[in-house]
């Protein structure tokens, strides 16, 4: 039994009915909470409360998918690691925190899915698959590249995750894709000029709607091929008509089945770890942000499952 620590002490609920717990050798993928934002975005607050939110918003009763006749909580052993014990705007005693909780469930060869969260919290995860997998493959979709600086902002910031990472040399440029990028900025750094100078790929929403899910789902693979790779998945990549309650809402992104049908191409992949990030709960209509989002993890949770199946 390898229990993951720090955890906060008010856990709220479980996802899709998983008891919280340690993990054992009959687990194969564990959910894992982050609550922490940066407390300085410039739209919007709220990233904090997104895992507890999920997990309100996931239903225990519907954990089956239509396409698919696995089970994959039951099949994969899946349990719910609860929340890291972290401080909003408090990033580099956060980032330990994170990154010490993430290196347990690698180091019990788990594969973590986690729940933001800001897109800031995935730095220190890239950090701990890298010390577990060696240099990594990227597939981050989101609206925003999150690439680059903000003069007088400081290291970490929602838009420096990827460019930190890069600079400590977590990620292989020439395999870090950045997939639905769009939108206004606040700067000429974040745009895909100046990001493409890092080596690194952009297929913009523009591109993406032009080619369709599938052609750039084969490009993907076909470049990656068998290397770890870290999947990033910022609920603003969809469309804020279907996903309105994430930190910066950009217009132009996917339909939900435009992006559903391109995260299940991405089965082919050696993913180590899957990463859902940046659900704002007080901006959230209806929930529907928190219901995607856990519908997209139980999707993550699918693939995981058929790849490790004898028929996956």
């Amino acid at each position: 039994m390898v229990d993951i620590a720090p955890l906060s002490p008010h856990e709220l609920g479980t996802f899709c009915g998983v008891p919280r717990g340690g993990i054992d050798t009959t687990t194969k993928a564990a959910i894992l909470g982050i609550p922490f934002d940066m407390g300085n975005n410039p739209t919007r607050i709220g990233s904090r409360q997104g895992p507890d939110h999920i997990r309100r918003c996931s239903v225990p009763e519907r954990r089956y998918l239509f396409h698919s006749d696995r089970d994959p909580i039951d099949q994969l052993g899946v349990v719910d690691c609860g929340n890291v014990a972290v401080v909003p705007s408090r990033a580099e005693a956060a980032f330990e925190h994170i990154e010490a909780a993430v290196a347990g469930i690698h180091g019990a060869g788990v594969l973590p899915v986690t729940m933001g969260g800001d897109g800031s919290v995935t730095l220190p995860q890239l950090r701990a698959a890298k010390a577990a997998h060696g240099e990594l493959a990227v597939v981050h979709c989101d609206a925003h590249t999150d690439a680059w600086d903000v003069d007088g902002a400081g290291p970490y910031t929602t838009t420096t995750t990827f460019l930190r990472a890069h600079e400590e040399g977590l990620v292989d440029p020439e395999l870090t894709f950045h997939v639905g990028a769009r939108g206004s900025l606040s700067s000429l750094g974040g745009t895909s000029t100046a990001v493409s100078r890092l080596g690194h790929r952009i297929v913009g929403a523009d591109e993406f709607a032009d080619r369709g899910h599938g052609d750039v789902a084969d490009e993907l693979a076909a470049a990656i091929g068998d290397r770890a790779v870290y999947v990033c998945w910022d609920m603003d990549f969809f469309d804020p008509s279907a996903a309105p309650g994430v930190a910066v809402p950009e217009w132009g992104g996917p339909s939900v089945l435009e992006a559903l049908r391109f995260l299940r191409r991405l089965g082919s992949l050696h993913a180590v770890a899957y990463d859902v990030n940046t659900v704002s709960p007080p901006h959230d209509v209806q929930d529907m942000t928190g219901h995607l989002a856990a519908r997209v993890i139980v999707e993550f949770l699918d693939l995981i499952a058929g790849r490790r199946s004898p028929a996956g």
